[in-house]
C-alpha cells in the first residue's frame, strides 16, 4: 500500500530556512553588462553637461572617429582569437596611409593601386609576424613590438620624416609634387552615402563580416579552438599553425584598411598617424571580451568598446580637457578592461 507523506508547518519552515540562497554575483553582473552600463551613463552625463553633445553633427563626428579605431581594434581582435596579440597594427595603418599617398602624389599612379598595394603590404606584414612567432618562436608581444618600430622607421625614412600631401614641395628644390590625392580615394574617408559617413558604413560592414566569419563558419570556430586550447585543437586534427597564420594575415589586412580610411580622412600620408590610435584600439578590443560575458574576442564587443572610447574622448574634448588628462582616462579604461579580462581568465 502506497504511503503518503505530509509535512508539518515547522518542518516546511525548517526546509525553507536550510535551502541555499542564490547570491547576486556583482562581479559577474558588471563583467557582463558593465560596458553597456558605462556607455549609457557616459552618454547621459555628456548630454546633461554639454548642450551640443547629441547634435547630429557631433554624433556623426563620433562615429567617424570610431570607424578608424574600430577597424584597428578589429585587427587586434583577429590576433586575440588565437590567443595572440598584435602591437604593430597602428604602425601598419600609418604605413598604409603613407604608401597610398606616395603612390598618388609622388608616383602619379592609379588610385586602384593606392588601395590595393597597401592592403597587400598589410597581408605581407601579417605573414612576417606569423613566421617570426610560429616558426622562429619569438613571442607575439616582442615580434609585433619590433615590427611596430621597424614600420615606423621605414615610414619616416620613406618620406624623409615629412607628410605627403597635395602640392607638397619636393626635396632638394625639385619643384612641386606632380600628383594629387584622387577624389575616389578621399571618398573612403570623407564621403557620405545618404548622409551617413562612408567610413562608418565600411566599419559596420567589416564588423558584420568578421562576426559571421568567427561565429558561423568552421574556420572561425577553429580560430577560437586554437585560441582556447591549442594542444587540444592540434590533437583534434586542426592545423593550428595555419590558423594562427590566418589570424595574423587578417590582422594585417584589416589594419591596412584602417590606414586607408585614416589617410583618406586626413587627405595626406602622415608618418606616425596610426600610432596614436593604438592604445584606443587595444582598450576597445579588450573591452569587447567582457561584453555580455562572452569572454572571448568578438566583433560586436570590439565595436561597443570602440564606441565607448569614442564617446569618452569626444566628451572630454568638448569639455576642454587637456590632452594629457585624456591619456589618463584612456589608461584607466585600459587597466580596467585588462583587469576584468585576465581576472576572468584566471577563474
Amino acid at each position: 500500500m502506497k504511503k503518503n507523506y505530509y509535512y508539518t508547518l515547522p518542518e516546511v519552515a525548517k526546509m525553507l530556512k536550510n535551502e541555499p540562497k542564490q547570491k547576486i554575483d556583482l562581479f559577474q553582473f558588471f563583467y557582463k553588462y558593465g560596458t553597456i552600463l558605462v556607455t549609457v551613463l557616459a552618454v547621459l552625463f555628456f548630454t546633461i553637461r554639454l548642450e551640443n553633445f547629441m547634435n547630429f553633427n557631433n554624433i556623426t563626428n563620433i562615429f567617424r572617429s570610431v570607424s578608424i579605431v574600430g577597424l584597428i581594434a578589429l585587427a587586434i581582435t583577429m590576433a586575440l582569437t588565437v590567443d595572440g596579440f598584435d602591437l604593430s597594427v597602428g604602425a601598419v595603418a600609418g604605413f598604409a596611409s603613407v604608401i597610398a599617398a606616395k603612390i598618388m602624389v609622388i608616383w602619379e599612379m592609379n588610385p586602384i593601386w593606392a588601395i590595393t598595394i597597401p592592403l597587400v603590404v598589410g597581408v605581407l606584414v601579417g605573414m612576417v609576424n606569423a613566421f617570426l612567432i610560429i616558426k622562429v618562436g619569438i613571442s607575439d608581444m616582442l615580434t609585433t613590438l619590433s615590427m611596430m618600430f621597424l614600420l615606423t622607421g621605414i615610414s619616416i625614412t620613406f618620406q624623409n620624416g615629412t607628410a605627403i600631401y597635395n602640392y607638397m614641395p619636393l626635396p632638394d628644390n625639385a619643384g612641386i609634387a606632380p600628383g594629387m590625392m584622387h577624389p575616389a580615394y578621399l571618398f573612403i574617408g570623407q564621403g557620405k552615402i545618404f548622409g551617413i559617413p562612408f567610413p562608418v558604413i565600411l566599419m559596420l560592414t567589416v564588423v558584420i563580416i568578421v562576426h559571421i566569419f568567427l561565429n558561423y563558419t568552421k574556420y572561425g570556430r577553429y580560430l577560437y579552438m586554437v585560441g582556447g586550447n591549442e594542444e587540444a585543437a592540434k590533437l583534434s586534427g586542426i592545423p593550428t599553425k595555419k590558423y594562427r597564420l590566418l589570424a595574423y594575415i587578417f590582422s594585417g589586412f584589416i589594419a591596412a584598411l584602417g590606414g586607408l580610411v585614416l589617410g583618406a580622412r586626413l587627405g595626406s600620408g602622415e608618418v606616425d598617424a596610426g600610432g596614436s590610435y593604438l592604445m584606443d584600439a587595444v582598450a576597445a578590443a579588450f573591452i569587447g571580451f567582457s561584453v555580455l560575458g562572452i569572454g572571448k574576442a568578438n566583433a560586436f564587443g570590439t565595436l561597443l568598446g570602440a564606441l565607448l572610447m569614442g564617446i569618452l574622448l569626444n566628451g572630454l574634448i568638448m569639455m576642454d580637457f587637456p590632452y594629457y588628462s585624456q591619456d589618463i582616462v584612456k589608461g584607466i579604461v585600459l587597466i580596467i578592461a585588462l583587469g576584468l579580462t585576465y581576472y576572468k581568465k584566471k577563474d
